[in-house]
This record gives C-alpha cells, structure tokens and sequence, in this order.
C-alpha cells in the first residue's frame, strides 16, 4: 500500500529511498555503538569522552528522524528496526565490557568512517534524482566529519 505519491519516477525514487534507508541504518546504528561505548568508557579521559560521545549520539538520532521523515515524504517507508539494522550495518561490532578511553576513541574513529564513506557515495547517487535528499545528506555528513574530526584529534 503507498499512501504517498512522490514526485519522483520509479527509478529515481528507487536510488533515493536506498540512500535514504542506507543513511537510516547506519545513522541509528552509529548511535547505538557511541552509547554502548559511552556506557562503557573508562580510563583518565573519561569524562571528556564520555560527553563526546553524546553528542554523537545526539546527531545521529536527529539526523536519523530527518532522514526517516524525508522517505516518508517521498513515499518510501523507513525502517528502523534492529533485525533491519543488524542485517545492513557496516560498522564493526563494539567489544563487551569496559572500553578503555583510547580504544573508545578508536572505536568511533572507525566507525564514523565507515559512515562517512557511504554517505559520500550517496551524496553522489542522489545528486541528479534529488538534490533536496542529497542536501540532506550533505548537511549530515558534514556534521559526522566534525565528530570524526574531534575524535581523530583525540588520539593525535
């Protein structure tokens, strides 16, 4: 059932909406993972990690519901659930336990990579079939490659 017709052809609308349900898996994911190590970090950056991590968190869940509501608006419907976003993440699996604060760093450097590099590649799938989707993406990736930025200083 489509209860919202998109200005999009079927084509386009198909580059898009994978881009945009991409975007949704790894955004809610990168989440989880810089809560799993916010709960876990330990070690004498504790406490600046710690709030770093945060705000992580805190761009991801926005930049999630931004990009979930603009699939809705096209047509296309998220999905944000966990057997969904474990079959589809890219990013590696956060070890158990205490994280030291300098494998916590670590941790997001890798995984903030791994997300920046597909969301370039659908800043360039989405370019031509919507550019309002790919300025969506542009805007949250150059949030990410603040945070990656912060976190690659971190363990300069």
């Amino acid at each position: 059932m489509s209860v919202v017709k998109s200005p999009l052809s079927e084509a386009d609308l198909k580059t898009v909406g994978d881009a945009l349900q991409g975007a949704l898996v790894d955004l809610l994911d990168l989440s989880l993972v810089a809560k799993q190590v916010h709960w876990n970090v330990v070690g004498p950056r504790f406490r600046s990690v710690h709030l770093q991590l945060d705000d992580v968190v805190d761009t991801a869940r926005q930049h999630s519901d931004t990009v979930a509501e603009r699939a809705s608006a096209l047509g296309v419907n998220p999905d944000g659930r966990a057997a969904t976003i474990a079959k589809s993440t890219a990013i590696a699996s956060t070890s158990e336990g205490w994280i030291k604060d300098v494998d916590a760093v670590k941790t997001l450097v890798d995984a903030l990579g791994v997300v920046i590099g597909r969301m370039r590649e659908r800043i360039e799938a989405t370019e031509t079939p919507d550019p309002v989707s790919q300025d969506i993406l542009i805007t949250l990736t150059a949030d990410l490659e603040k945070h990656a930025w912060m976190f690659q200083a971190e363990s300069a």
